[in-house]
């Protein structure tokens, strides 16, 4: 490690909070990430337990002149939220909530899961968007848009946040908490709707407008094997995007069966059922539904870590026109030749409220897809010994990369919070017209590109 730089203009930075180093008890545990594919040794390991922790070790980071990386719910997934012999900031321990049901303003802590989350706020029968699977950390979802069964109702997470607190990189060797939201540091809050967690510097709380929600009605669908696919989800791209927006609705395609998930907002299984007509009128699926706590049954519908399998790679995309045939039967295809049980095609409809920015704007730009949609393959067994290759993982990339290419014709676009590591033009994929105004942004806030990763926005220089 090199000594202290002579170049900051502060005082030297001691590291606080839970600290992790090599050789301690918990370092395995504490360095591991969701997708066991990507196994990194980390320096040392900041839990922050407050903001002062991340200031200060951020100005040690960049006082000893040592690579960092921001992390939160461990769930990057191209392993971007760790870096070897570096220092990784860790801010899942804060997990403070504050909730004023009145104003229908919470602030809570950014180290909060989606699972956590959604359970906070269900208690006083209130709700933000969130993704659907609940280990994910708020922060990093809400940071790169953040969609799930809500959105069409609600609006992208994105849209509901209206602050944060924000550690920044200062001066030469320094960091320092600023607030953005629409009145103060406003081009930052504009940045942080959408551009991705870790760009500009280290969110250790966000502010949300918060909706009243008592009751979902909650169906799922199962097809035995895939051989309807093609009317099963011509039906779906016909209705989904367009129904009521309190209706928020999954495609999810595995090799061997097709399932859809639907959460009706402030609605029944009947009116539901209602909606869904004309998918569940294809052959004959099996049909369960849920009344109850938006809580309740977000929970119930979680997977545990430990039942998933350990490496993952994903393909981001967005829809704007329905699928053809052609494209249907391109999934039909590669989801027959998939590498295992777990791998799949998953869709999500949008239209209704994501086509509604909010005031102040954001940067998240894919508000006119119709849908968004992942192939996603999953194979290997978790264990505490990652990074010993499995004898799928050639075939499993070989399958992901092989099936985006098929559909390239059909889609565009590419989500933040599933990157690619091999994606061509992933500036304009993520952020379209958006990414000048993200580069200015960035040079305001992080000149030095501080906060640098494989697919950081790159700050605007004079020449731009």
């Amino acid at each position: 490690m090199s000594a202290v730089s002579p170049h900051t203009n502060g005082p030297p930075a001691t590291l606080t909070g839970r600290i992790i180093r090599p050789g301690d008890a918990g370092y395995t545990d504490a360095r591991l990430g969701w997708n066991q594919l990507f196994s990194h040794y980390p320096l040392v390991i900041v839990f922050a337990q407050n903001t002062q922790d991340v200031v200060n070790a951020l100005a040690w980071a960049r006082q000893h002149d040592v690579a960092l990386r921001v992390r939160s719910g461990r769930h990057g997934l191209e392993g971007w939220s760790s870096v070897d012999n570096g220092l990784v900031i860790d801010v899942s321990e804060l997990k403070s909530v504050h909730i004023d049901s009145a104003a229908r303003v919470a602030t809570v802590g950014a180290g909060l899961n989606q699972l956590e989350a959604v359970t906070a706020l269900a208690k006083q029968n209130l709700a933000v968007t969130t993704g659907t699977e609940g280990s994910v950390g708020l922060a990093g979802a809400t940071l790169g848009g953040g969609f799930g069964f809500l959105t069409r109702w609600l609006g992208m997470a994105c849209d509901s946040l209206i602050g944060a607190e924000v550690v920044l990189a200062e001066g030469a060797g320094c960091a320092k908490a600023v607030k953005a939201d629409l009145h103060d540091n406003a081009d930052l809050l504009w940045a942080l709707r959408g551009a991705g967690n870790g760009n500009f510097g280290i969110v250790t709380s966000l502010t949300y407008t918060v909706a009243p929600l008592k009751s979902v009605a909650y169906v799922q669908a199962t097809w035995d094997g895939i051989g309807g696919l093609p009317r099963i989800f011509e039906a779906w791209q016909r209705i989904a995007p367009y129904a009521d927006d309190r209706l928020g609705t999954q495609l999810e395609i595995h090799r061997n069966e097709i399932l859809l998930f639907a959460v009706l907002a402030e609605g029944t299984p009947a009116e539901a059922r209602l909606l869904l007509a004309p998918v569940l009128s294809v052959d004959s699926p099996q049909v369960s539904e849920q009344e109850g706590n938006w809580g309740d049954v977000y929970a119930g519908f979680q997977i545990p870590t430990a039942s998933e399998p350990a490496n993952w790679k994903f393909s981001s995309q967005f829809t704007r026109k329905p699928f053809p045939r052609e494209a249907i039967d391109v999934i039909s295809s590669f989801m027959r030749d998939s590498p295992t049980d777990d791998s799949n095609f998953f869709t999500q409809a949008f239209g209704g409220a994501v086509r509604r920015s909010p005031r102040g704007g954001t940067a998240f730009p894919h508000r006119d897809a119709l849908f968004y949609s992942e192939p996603g393959a999953g194979w290997g067994t978790r264990s505490d010994r990652p990074g010993v290759c499995d004898p799928l993982t050639p075939q499993a990339q070989t399958w992901i990369a092989e099936f985006s290419q098929a559909l390239r014709p059909y889609v565009d676009g590419a989500y933040v919070n599933v990157p690619n590591v091999g994606m061509q033009d992933w500036e304009t994929a993520y952020w379209g017209s958006n990414f000048d105004r993200l580069r200015k942004i960035k040079a305001e806030y992080d000149p030095q590109h501080v906060f640098t990763y494989e697919h950081s926005i790159p700050p605007a220089t004079r020449c731009d």
